[in-house]
C-alpha cells in the first residue's frame, strides 16, 4: 500500500489555453512561485507533443526544485520534461497504465465526475483523486455534469485519498469546498488576470 501524499491546498493548474504565448505562460509560473505555490499542473489540450515537451522543459527549468510539477494526460511527456508526476482523465490512459509509464516514485492523478467513477480511481494506483465540476466552469469544452457541494461531500465519503476539487473555484468559494471534504481546490479560470495577485489571494484565503 503507498503512503499517501500530502497536497497543499491550493492547485492552480496553468492551461495553455489562457496564455496567447509561452513567454506570458512562463511569467504567470513566476508569479505563481514568487507567491509561495508549491505545486503546479501544466495542461495543454490542443498543442503538439513537441510543443509541450517543450513548454513543460521551460517551466521545469525555470521552477526547478521549487515546484512540484504536474503534466496533465501525457505520461510520456512528463517523464521526457522530468516532471513529479502526471494526471489523467477518464478518456486518458488509465490510472494502471499511466502508473505503469512513470514508475512507482512520481504522483499519479485521476479525475472522476460521479461516484461510480471515484470508487473506480480510489481503487487504482492513484495518488489523490479529482472530482469535479464543483460548480458551472467555462474551462472544459464539453463539461460534465455539476456536482455541487454535496458531490464533494459524498465524494470525501467514498475515499480516504487526498481528495481535489475543480470547476469554477474561485477566491469566493475556496473555504466552502475545503469545508465540504477537499483536501485540495484545483483553480484555473480565477487566477486571471493576475496569476500572482490571485494565487496569494487563494493561499491567505486557504490559510
Amino acid at each position: 500500500m503507498r503512503p499517501l501524499v500530502s497536497l497543499p491546498r491550493f492547485y492552480p493548474i496553468l492551461d495553455a489555453a489562457c496564455f496567447p504565448s509561452t513567454e506570458l505562460l512562463l511569467r504567470a509560473a513566476a508569479e505563481l512561485q514568487q507567491a509561495g505555490v508549491q505545486l503546479i499542473q501544466y495542461r495543454n489540450k490542443k498543442g503538439t507533443a513537441r510543443l509541450i515537451l517543450e513548454d513543460a522543459s521551460k517551466l521545469k527549468a525555470l521552477l526547478g526544485g521549487d515546484v512540484r510539477l504536474i503534466m496533465n494526460d501525457r505520461a510520456d511527456l512528463c517523464l521526457a520534461a522530468n516532471f513529479d508526476g502526471v494526471h489523467v482523465g477518464q478518456e486518458d490512459l488509465s490510472p494502471e497504465g499511466a502508473r505503469r509509464v512513470i514508475g512507482p516514485n512520481l504522483w499519479l492523478g485521476v479525475s472522476t465526475h460521479n461516484p461510480q467513477q471515484l470508487r473506480g480511481a480510489d481503487a487504482s494506483p492513484a495518488d489523490y483523486v479529482a472530482i469535479g465540476p464543483v460548480f458551472a466552469t467555462s474551462s472544459k469544452e464539453r463539461p460534465d455534469p455539476v456536482i455541487g457541494l454535496e458531490g464533494v461531500r459524498q465524494a470525501r465519503q467514498l475515499t480516504r485519498k487526498p481528495l481535489v476539487a475543480i470547476g469554477g473555484i474561485t477566491r469566493g468559494n475556496a473555504l466552502e469546498v475545503i469545508g465540504a471534504g477537499a483536501d485540495a481546490v484545483a483553480v484555473i479560470s480565477d487566477l486571471l488576470p493576475d496569476p500572482g495577485k490571485s494565487a496569494e489571494e487563494f493561499l491567505r484565503i486557504l490559510g
